[in-house]
């Protein structure tokens, strides 16, 4: 645990008491601050008090006393409504921060050259296989990866800060706007869709809180920006005139003049200027085992930049993409049988994610349904024309089926997900198909069947686990047959 020694003698409350909140409250107690800690739920109050934490209910505390206001990320401060503890302290006029903060400031308490180096991950879609894959490249190259934040294991519950390690943190939108003293080495904007527009009011709103993570850096940090959005590009040119910092585009579909981009699955290297004679191609993201698809390769092309930047050798970092396993419950490649590949993209709970599924492989067998969205899933038609056939389970099964035969996709109600499975493999391996995939990306919630969307997705790697098995067996035992004949 990182002890937060720059708060000593301070009064500090903290509201929220999960996962980050109760470590931070312990952050700071160790560090030597006065904790008054609280939580409108009493058993969240009372998994704290058993972990160390002092309680001490805000609503009759002296906010004179008090310094700053740890707030739990998902906590409003703001919009849509403020929380009665951030009214109490904006009153008082209290600052209202996060555990990132806290990290933050001790980073910036040591000296330049002990400092540790921080790659700090942000945007809508991609950050967690972007922070995940950044903090393997490393591990595989011998770095020490200390990978967290919005991510595993909150920013404090990290080990202690000292020179030669690397904080690899993914960061929400709700963390970075209560940041402020965070300077990361190499900064990551990966894209900007809507999102989180009640918290931040309208959509300039969501991008000011992610443009945060630039605030703090300096020519010798690198910015790294994801230029095949919109939002991105115009972020990119802004940070450019403004000659803070090192820009380097990112790209999972174009070519760049500079900076880190993927073409046709293979990622190039610009990152020395404008020269094209210094573009190399560095991997095949195509051999990789757990980036399949487009939005992935934006996603490598970020990792690659930023662990370049803090002086990883390209090759190095080439090999360490390959053998990333990707992360369980997106597009997280299970195994095959013979040609037939499974994949288990159960985190896909609505039409946006499964879509980015749907345009990653041809020949799809579906596995789709659950507690459908609103809308459900007439916003995936440009992409029916890759699936073979859908099995729909849950209680979208019925208006899925619809949706599906209007847009000409032959469909086979199964209800249930292991159903669905056993016909999805039967068909797959009896048709002539090249390469099909039988691919679990619900576009829906799975609260119908499951108790969450992992639930979900190891019921799927089970039984596929099971079939894989199976089928290794059988084989296994037809060569010692075949042997003994």
């Amino acid at each position: 645990m990182i002890e937060a020694g720059t708060f000593k003698g301070k009064t500090i409350a903290v509201f929220g008491l999960g996962r980050s909140g109760i470590t931070a409250a312990l952050s700071l107690q160790k560090g030597g601050a006065k904790v008054l800690a609280w939580d409108d739920n009493a058993h969240s109050r009372k998994a704290a008090k058993e972990a160390g934490v002092t309680l001490k209910d805000l609503r009759k505390a002296s906010w004179k006393t008090i310094d700053e206001l740890v707030l739990s990320p998902g906590v409003p401060h703001e919009l849509p409504k403020a929380h009665w503890s951030a009214d109490k302290a904006k009153a008082a006029g209290v600052p209202i921060i996060c555990d990132i903060e806290i990290f933050a400031r001790e980073i910036m308490a040591r000296a330049p050259e002990r400092r540790p180096n921080i790659i700090a991950i942000t945007g809508t879609n991609g950050k967690s296989t972007t922070t995940s894959l950044i903090g393997h490249i490393l591990s595989e190259s011998g770095r020490d990866a200390q990978v967290g934040g919005n991510i595993g294991r909150g920013v404090l519950d990290l080990e202690s800060i000292y020179e030669g390690a690397n904080y690899v943190l993914e960061l929400s939108s709700y963390q970075l706007e209560r940041t402020f003293s965070l300077k990361p080495n190499a900064a990551i904007f990966l894209n900007l869709t809507p999102d989180h527009l009640d918290r931040h009011g309208d959509m300039a709103g969501y991008k000011k809180a992610k443009m945060r993570v630039f605030d703090n850096q300096t020519k010798n940090d690198a910015a790294i920006v994801g230029v095949d959005g919109p939002e991105g590009k115009n972020t990119c040119s802004r940070l450019i005139a403004a000659n803070g910092r090192r820009v380097l585009p990112i790209s999972g579909k174009r070519s760049l003049g500079r900076g880190v981009c993927v073409i046709k699955g293979k990622l190039y290297s610009v990152m020395d200027g404008k020269n094209s004679k210094r573009c190399e191609m560095v991997v095949d993201l195509n051999e990789a085992i757990g980036l399949d698809g487009q939005h992935n390769w934006q996603n490598a092309a970020a990792a690659f930049a930023a662990v370049r930047a803090i002086g990883l050798k390209p090759e190095t970092i080439g090999k360490a993409i390959l053998t990333f396993p990707g992360l369980e419950h997106r597009l997280e490649n299970i195994g095959k049988v013979g040609p037939v590949k499974y994949v288990n993209d159960s985190k896909a709970t609505n039409v946006d994610a499964a879509a980015q599924a749907l345009k990653t492989y041809d020949n799809i067998y579906w596995i789709a349904g659950g507690q459908a969205k609103e809308g459900g899933i007439a916003a995936l038609a440009p992409h029916f024309k890759n699936i073979t056939r859908a099995y729909l389970i849950g209680e979208a099964a019925d208006d899925f089926e619809k949706t599906l035969k209007a847009g000409k996709v032959p469909s086979k109600i199964s209800k249930e997900l292991h159903l669905a499975i056993m016909c999805a493999t039967k068909d797959a391996l009896s048709s002539r198909a090249p390469n099909p995939v039988i691919l679990l990306s619900p576009a829906c919630a799975s609260f119908d069947q499951f108790k969450n969307f992992e639930v979900r997705g190891d019921a799927f790697r089970t039984q596929v686990s099971e079939i894989i098995d199976m089928f290794e067996r059988e084989k296994a035992n037809a060569g010692i047959t075949k042997g003994v004949a």
